[in-house]
């Protein structure tokens, strides 16, 4: 075996783009934790001759957090130089041969992500954080400059080996940008293609793009890249560009074209031991490596560990090799961070991989095969243990999760190292092989899990059934003891397992049932030593070789020895006064068998003591021996002691390892320090004597380390003392403390002791819960840090190793018991500082502070007291004299009578009052027995107290009533008035406790208090929820002001104020409630309203659904249907510019006519299929009557009255009740025509009307009926419309649709209309556009055809006299009454600003009416100036109103087109295509006109065509 040291270092660091490198001569650096350690490969790492040649040559310490990056030179000549980035913020730059650092900056402001050297400029080191900030920094002349080039994660960048200037970055989001660092950053090529992170950019080792046979067909043509025209220089002359990335594909991306080239997918490998779920998403990192001397090859990882060569020669297909592929598990088994390249001096071209499987392996690229592994350690080393079978087989205990199992005698292989971690997953914390069956490991977890390892098979370990509560801290193999060993010989095991755990008990397990129970060994150390008392807490178990002896070590720092087989107590060591952490007997077999009775122990004291227990032993005391003088004590370690081991090769030779960070071997006998390792940077934790080596030792650390180091090559022979001591404690401190995410880090590191560990061992960021399925289980939970995993507080941990635990729980020692209600808490070491409550414990205040100083002053005057106390005493009579003094002296009173005493009170307690101390003065009344007194003082002062009430009672029922009322008055002066009321009703004075309540606003806790106290019929409640209704309505929170109402059974204005915001949403509860509660009429007309709303924001469904709450709204729903319908029919049509998406179902078909699709729908939908279900929807709409529409009412508005009436007109039909059927669809034209919108009175003809009138007037019949009048309007608008359209279709050949806005309207036809009519201007054509028929043809020829000329003959229908005299009547009153009105408001306004200067000559009405009354100046000047007077206009009007009188009902009832209006558009058509009107009817129009086109409306025409 080879006498050199060896070190198992930590893992690399986790989820970096580039935390590993190398560089030729053979050397390697990777990231972990907080430091960097350098590995020498090659012929130079001097390993022995047959084994790996590589060594772990020492680390880089400096930073304080996590190394996120590190990259060496690669500039010849400066191989020696490195750069490294932390999570500290800084970046620092190093010399490997010093191991120091040479500079370093803090540019970044935000977590550093990325660093590279770059290869062509020999001192620029570029960095990048998570930011999106990237710094250039110069070393040699300590320059940088700060580039900002996208807002988003940096994941990973890499300098160009071709272009000094030129910087690939990767980013979180899959961008990939090349920048130009000497144009400030600006952007070469942007790669888009990648969808997840970048994971790792790699240039092509050669410039140019000839390597690659890839088909490039744009080759030809040069690219223009940001629309810039780029010479041919190195920039662009090309290179290839390979990406990474989560996404599962490495990219290939060609620089002079700026665009990918070339994708390869990963392959799902069938990984061996186990197959793989395609569908579950792997983790994966996917880094890249693109060899120098190979450019048509490139290395990637993939899924499970594996690392491919892919073949780029063929780009048409996907060829790889699997590295490895021959030999079996040589792969690793979890995903690969990095790749190195390395040339050896003896130009062996290697490749480095680091992984989360935590091993570094190291393939030869000429075979692809594993040349060697380098194990690492993931959380603290806890327990070493040689396998005293199979020598050198070394257990390491991990707080990774994972046994490591070393055989450290393997000749061909330093590191053979096999990891166990089935059924473990949580910290190792202790370890025991058995002493004669090969390979059964014990082990103990932080958890409290105990299990046997069979580390030959690879079954999963057995599990004991019985766990500790607390980390196990110790475990030994020793004889069995009851009630185990009762069985007979072949029914119990030879040996059984002795577990001992921080909450301070000894189990013993049989290892052939660990599923049975274990024992408490306890139970057997009180029956047999007769103990009554508590037994103390156990920390530390040892057995004596032979299996005679047991050494318990406890937690007060007792050490207590047992003779087998009952476990009789024969002696009870009192030397360390803290928890004891390790006991260790000597071995049997040295050149003086009385050595085997030496026993050494460590506490969480600094001192090792030894015992010699022969004599003890050998003498079998009947009673137990204390002692408490050691054999031989071990001075030297400035911490606590965790672990001692005697050397197997000498005679009383000791190893011990403390917190103090070092090792120290001492000759016992002789008390000398022989030689002291310092070779971990952390607190030692564990330590072990190479069982074949007497120069050899192991350690174990805090640090993830286990060093091998030999006693001969130590040049310190003790430990550091006084200021190294200190310097080990601060390097100590300012050891990481790898932050848990996210978390705010402590603001000072000061109150944190040695023994004071900040808590997450494991891996610095994202360390697994332990290595789960061998990487296939996709537990995220692996990525999280792990976080201290005790309750709060220092009931905590009673751990004397460090498990986790945050400063708070005070160190890692084992632990003290402290009793406390029963209950044991095991203590960690207090921290020197007492806490603030302790420190500043106030004194109370004397009851009796007077007197107290009285009894303080000069000798003299105390001398004088006990004189006056004398005589006053034995005196029989007092005399004036002593009563003097007795009265100066009334502190006395203590001693004398009671009268003395009350006087005394009464001075202390006026003292009390002057100084502010109210409750003092209180308590002394208390004392004297006068309550009642001071309860009224209290009273008066407004000084009473929760506690001076509650004491009220003791002074009678009366006195406690009217204390307690007292009491609520003083509390509502003092504005507490729900605590006034609480005490209120502690005396039953419920209605007053309300009143109060609800007198200030406390309606809530009124209410509460009424309903818990009074009957539910009480008035007052109904009023207390009726007020505050109100008040909640009033403040606009009307959820809660219906709750209210309800609550007062007033469900009708719960539903009212719920309505009242309006919107729909509250419109639909609203009227939900007024149904649930039975208010139907509310209910219905509620669920109207809103679906009203939802129809203005054109939520068809919304609607239907709202009326669906009321079966008596099943007319309306067909309204909507019906308006729904039309709407979308509108839409399609182009004539509604609203757009609506959510239309029910059933409106999506289009065919057939619009009439018969409506019923179609109502019967499949509304199931509207027989006469009687249409009869009573009928009745339902018949009783709802709208306004008649004007030019104002709104289009959303228009279209549901006018919906109305069709579903009536339709339901009418349906019923086969013609007449109504024509008076609806009357009515539904008359709206649009009021309202003057032309378009839709066109559509409900062509929808409702399509054949025109004459199936109607077929179904009347010929007979006059009432509804004949009716029937003669509607025709009348239907030709009305006709001639319009066929009036426009002559000015405009192709008409295009708009909304026709009728500015002439029936009774106030404006002078404009007719201007436009009489000049065809185009104004006018626009104003009046409509569609054609889509029966006419675009195009008219002057010709007229068949179906024009039937409509210009029907048109005689439209010079109906009796409406043209009517309307002439109607004009008349309007003008008149609108000339009246100009009158008053002249005459108004005179009357406001009456001239002082001349008055009016003429009457003022006079000059109004003659003002109003001349004609505009088109007309005649023969008419000018002809003034009316008032009773002139008194008379128009009577006899205008006298000729409407006369008129028959049937004319006056139904409206009419404007006759003269139908004259004048005749005429017009007949002047633009002569021929087409017959004379007899352009007759008839201009006599129409002459006759009654006297009003000024029609003057002008009247004389333009009649003349």
């Amino acid at each position: 075996m080879g006498q050199e040291p060896r070190t198992l270092p930590p893992s690399p660091n986790w989820y970096c783009a580039r935390c590993s490198d190398a560089v030729p001569g053979g050397l390697f650096g990777f990231a972990a934790r907080t430091s960097v350690f350098l590995v020498r490969v090659g012929p130079s790492a001097g390993a022995i001759p047959g084994t790996p040649p590589f060594r772990v040559i020492g680390e880089l310490v400096g930073h304080t957090e996590r190394v996120s990056g590190f990259t060496f030179s690669h500039y010849p000549g400066q191989y020696n130089l490195c750069a490294t980035s932390s999570d500290d913020g800084t970046v620092k730059i190093w010399d490997v041969e010093t191991r120091t650092v040479v500079t370093e900056h803090a540019l970044h402001q935000h977590t550093i992500s990325a660093l590279h050297w770059s290869p062509q400029v020999k001192d620029l080191i570029v960095s990048g954080d998570e930011k999106g900030v990237v710094f250039c920094y110069w070393l040699n002349r300590n320059d940088s400059q700060h580039l900002f080039i996208e807002p988003r994660t940096i994941f990973c960048l890499t300098c160009s080996p071709h272009h000094e200037d030129l910087v690939a970055i990767g980013y979180k989001d899959g961008i990939v940008v090349i920048i130009d660092i000497s144009k400030k950053g600006e952007v070469v090529h942007r790669l888009r293609g990648h969808d997840d992170e970048i994971h790792s950019i790699a240039w092509c080792p050669l410039l140019g793009e000839d390597c690659l046979s890839i088909n490039q067909e744009e080759n030809s043509e040069l690219e223009i890249p940001n629309g810039k025209v780029i010479a041919q220089t190195a920039v662009t002359k090309g290179c290839y560009l390979a990406t990474g990335s989560k996404d599962q594909t490495i990219r290939i991306w060609s620089c002079s074209r700026g665009r990918g080239v070339m994708i390869l997918k990963l392959p799902f490998l069938k990984r061996r031991g186990g197959g793989i779920d395609p569908t579950v998403k792997e983790r994966l990192w996917l880094t890249l490596h693109w060899p120098k001397d190979q450019p048509t090859q490139l290395i990637s990882s993939c899924f499970g560990g594996e690392l491919l060569l892919w073949d780029l020669t063929q780009s048409w297909r996907r060829k790889y090799t699997l590295f490895s592929a021959s030999s079996e598990g040589q792969n690793h088994s979890r995903i690969v961070f990095n790749l190195c390249p390395l040339q050896t001096e003896d130009d062996k071209q290697l490749l480095l991989s680091t992984s989360m499987d935590r091993d570094v392996k190291c393939w030869d690229m000429t075979t692809l095969e594993c040349c060697w592994t380098l194990p690492s350690l993931g959380g603290f080393a806890y327990s070493l243990a040689f396998s005293p079978v199979d020598m050198g087989c070394l257990a390491i205990g991990v707080g990774d999760g994972m046994i490591r199992v070393w055989n450290t005698l393997s000749i061909r292989n330093n590191y053979d190292v096999k990891n166990f971690w089935q059924g473990v997953k949580s910290k190792v914390t202790a370890l025991c092989w058995h002493p004669t069956k090969e390979g059964c490991l014990a082990f103990g977890t932080d958890d409290g899990k105990v299990g046997l390892y069979d580390t030959y098979s690879n079954k999963p370990p057995q599990i004991s059934s019985t766990y500790h509560k607390k980390t196990v801290y110790t475990l030994a193999w020793g004889p069995p003891l009851p009630p185990i060993s009762l069985g007979g010989e072949g029914d119990r095991p030879s040996l059984t397992l002795y577990s001992c755990g921080g909450e301070g008990i000894v189990l013993q397990h049989n290892p052939w049932k660990l599923g049975g129970e274990a024992y408490d060994i306890n139970k057997l150390i009180r029956d047999t030593n007769s103990i009554k008392y508590k037994l103390p807490v156990h920390t530390e178990i040892s057995w004596k070789a032979d299996g005679k002896i047991m050494a318990l070590g406890n937690e007060d720092g007792s050490i207590e020895i047992f003779q087998v087989p009952s476990l009789k107590l024969i002696c009870t060591i009192q030397q360390h006064h803290k928890l004891v952490n390790t006991i260790s007997w000597h071995h049997e077999h040295g050149s003086q068998p009385e050595l085997s009775y030496l026993m050494a122990s460590g506490s969480n004291n600094a001192v090792i003591y030894v015992h010699h227990l022969k004599t003890v032993i050998e003498s079998n005391p009947e009673s137990p021996v204390t002692i408490t003088e050691p054999y031989r004590t071990l001075s030297g370690h400035t911490a606590k002691i965790t672990s001692v081991a005697w050397s197997p090769h000498h005679d009383g030779r000791l190893v011990s390892a403390s917190y103090d960070g070092t090792a120290q071997v001492w000759d016992t006998l002789r008390e000398e320090p022989l030689c002291n390792f310092r070779g971990h940077r952390g607190r030692l934790l564990c330590v072990a004597w190479s069982p074949l080596d007497p120069d050899c030792i192991y350690s174990g650390a805090d640090d993830f380390c286990v060093y091998k180091w030999l006693t001969s090559m130590q040049e310190h022979s003790r430990p550091p003392q006084g200021k190294k001591s200190i310097e080990l404690e601060k390097k100590r401190l300012s050891q990481p403390k790898p932050k848990p995410k996210k978390k705010k880090k402590p603001t000072s590191r000061a109150p944190v002791k040695p023994e004071a560990y900040d808590g997450n061992e494991d891996e610095g960021i994202r360390e697994s819960s332990g290595p789960v399925e061998n990487g296939v289980s996709d537990q995220e939970g692996e990525e999280e840090a792990r976080e201290p995993e005790f309750p709060s507080g220092i009931a905590s941990v009673a751990s004397r190793e460090p498990v986790t635990c945050t400063p708070v729980s005070l160190g890692f020692e084992k632990s003290k018991v402290t009793v406390n209600n029963k209950v044991t808490l095991l203590k960690k070491e207090p921290p020197k500082e007492k806490p603030e409550s302790l420190t500043k414990k106030r004194k109370a205040r004397s009851m009796l502070p007077l007197t107290t100083s009285l009894d303080h002053r000069s000798k003299e005057e105390l001398h004088q007291d006990c004189l006056v106390l004398a005589t006053a005493k034995h005196s029989k009579e007092l005399n004036e004299e002593v009563s003097t003094d007795l009265e100066e002296r009334f502190h006395l009173g203590l001693f004398t009578d009671r009268a003395a005493l009350y006087r005394m009170i009464e001075v202390e307690g006026k003292g009390h009052l002057e100084n502010g101390h109210p409750e003092l003065f209180h308590q002394l009344m208390l004392w004297k027995g006068d309550l009642k007194g001071v309860l009224q003082t209290a009273a008066e002062r407004g000084e009473l107290t929760d506690s001076l009430v509650a004491m009220a009672p003791v002074a009678g029922y009366h006195v406690w009533l009217w204390a307690v009322e007292a009491f609520a008055k003083q509390l509502c002066f003092q504005d507490q008035y729900v605590k006034a009321a609480s005490h209120l009703l502690s005396i039953h004075k419920v209605y007053e406790a309300v009143e109060l309540l609800k007198s200030n606003h406390f309606y809530r806790e009124a209410i509460a208090v009424a309903k818990a106290r009074l009957r539910p019929e009480d008035p007052i409640l109904k009023d207390l929820y009726l007020t505050w209704g109100a008040i909640l309505e009033k403040d606009g929170h009307y959820a809660v002001a219906a709750k209210c109402y309800l609550g007062a059974a007033s469900a009708y204005d719960a539903a009212k104020v719920l309505a009242k915001k309006g919107d729909a949403a509250s419109l639909k509860t609203a009227a939900e409630l007024a149904s649930i509660v039975g208010e139907n009429a509310l209910s219905s007309s509620l669920a109207l309203r809103c679906a009203q709303e939802l129809l203005l924001a054109r939520n068809w469904v919304g609607a239907q659904e709202a009326l669906k709450l009321h079966e008596s709204l099943k007319g309306q729903r067909l309204v909507f249907c019906l308006l729904e319908l039309l709407s979308k029919h509108l839409e399609e049509r182009q004539l509604s510019e609203a757009r609506s998406s959510s239309y029910n179902a059933w409106a999506a078909g289009t065919e057939g006519p619009f009439v018969e699709r409506v019923t179609a729908v109502w019967k499949s939908t509304f199931g509207l299929d027989n006469p009687e279900h249409c009869q009573a929807a009928l009745q339902q709409l018949q009783s709802i009557k709208y306004p008649s529409a004007t030019n104002n009412t709104p289009s959303k508005q228009l279209l549901l009255h006018i919906c109305h009436d069709l579903t009536l007109a339709v339901l009418s039909q349906q019923v086969a009740s013609w007449d109504g059927a024509v008076e609806a669809l009357l009515r539904a034209v008359v709206r649009s025509y009021d309202s003057g919108n032309f378009t839709i009175m066109q559509e409900v003809h062509s929808a409702f009307l399509p054949e025109g009138c004459d199936h109607l007037r077929d179904k009347l019949g010929e007979h006059q009926s009432p509804t004949t009048p009716a029937f003669k309007s509607l025709e009348a608008f239907f030709i009305y419309g006709h001639l319009y359209e066929f009036w426009w279709s002559l000015s405009r050949p192709c008409p295009k649709s708009s909304v026709w806005v009728r500015a002439a309207h029936r009774r106030t036809t404006s002078v404009e209309q007719s201007q436009q009519i009489n000049n065809a201007s185009p104004e006018e054509i626009d104003s009046k556009v409509s569609q054609p028929e889509p029966s006419r043809p675009p195009e008219l020829d002057v010709r007229l055809t068949e179906e024009s000329e039937q409509m210009l003959i029907t048109c005689k229908e439209l010079f109906s006299e009796k409406h043209a005299s009517l309307q002439n009547s109607q004009r008349t009153v309007a003008e008149v009454q609108e000339t009246l009105a100009e009158m008053i408001r002249q005459h108004q306004k005179s009357q406001v600003c009456k001239s002082t200067t001349n008055g009016p000559d003429k009457n003022e009405s006079e000059q109004v009416a003659e003002q109003s009354l001349s004609s505009p100046p088109s007309e005649c000047k023969e008419e000018k100036n002809q003034p009316l007077s008032l009773p002139e206009l008194t008379k128009r009007l009577t006899e205008a109103n006298e000729k409407i009188a006369k008129f028959p009902e049937s004319v006056k009832t139904w409206p009419f087109p404007d006759v003269l209006e139908c004259c004048l558009i005749l005429l017009h058509i007949g002047s633009q295509c002569p021929g087409s009107v017959t004379q007899d009817m352009q007759r008839q129009a201009q006599e129409l006109l002459q006759k009654y086109g006297n009003t000024k409306v029609y003057k002008r025409y009247c004389q333009t065509f009649c003349t």
